[in-house]
């Protein structure tokens, strides 16, 4: 399905989906990120102190109040990195709740996000009729787990463009994609 919208969705918009967003770009794929939080959260001085900034916020502003705040440590845990990737991509975070785009594939990296993208999508209503595919693939929130998810995300999303009628066919794209990352993946239809 050369025609493919697809969407990638984690709690922020900053690690997951972003990595993802990124690495589906450079492949040609028609792809946007999104975050699923009322508020964006970046890892602080330690797990009890994160950073957290409203969607509005630019990944500029924060990259910028990160280095006011400990230039060392946010270079250190690749806060400054992230944010540096980031701010290639696009502007800032966005929200998937405030998205009207209409997507044929959207693929979410943790369950928690699944189920707020599924509600979103069931609360909105069925408009158009048009058909999307919710899947999860679970990813750890690290830097490394992002790059591998990225891969499997491309791999997923690789597998449901070669065909040429998604809707009958995206039962053998989770078949196909579980057999090849050897776990059960999250899969449902909601319409827009």
């Amino acid at each position: 399905m050369s025609t493919l919208k697809i969407a990638v969705v984690c709690s922020s918009n900053q690690n997951r989906s972003m990595e993802a967003h990124k690495f589906l770009s450079k492949k040609g794929f028609n792809v946007q990120s999104f975050g699923t939080n009322g508020h964006v959260k970046i890892p602080g001085p330690s797990a009890t102190q994160p950073n957290i900034y409203s969607f509005d916020a630019t990944y500029e502003d924060m990259f910028q109040d990160l280095v006011e705040k400990d230039k060392i440590l946010y270079t250190q845990n690749g806060m400054l990195h992230m944010l540096e990737r980031n701010k290639r991509i696009k502007l800032k975070p966005e929200r998937f709740q405030d998205s009207p785009t209409v997507f044929n594939l959207i693929v979410t990296c943790e369950e928690r996000v699944y189920d707020q993208v599924v509600e979103d999508l069931e609360s909105r209503g069925c408009s158009a009729c048009q058909p999307v595919h919710v899947v999860n693939v679970e990813i750890q929130d690290n830097h490394d787990d992002a790059t591998l998810g990225a891969f499997h995300i491309c791999d997923l999303c690789q597998l449901a463009r070669e065909k040429e009628d998604l809707e009958s066919e995206m039962d053998e794209v989770i078949a196909a994609f579980e057999s090849k990352v050897d776990r059960p993946i999250l899969h449902t239809v909601c319409f827009y």
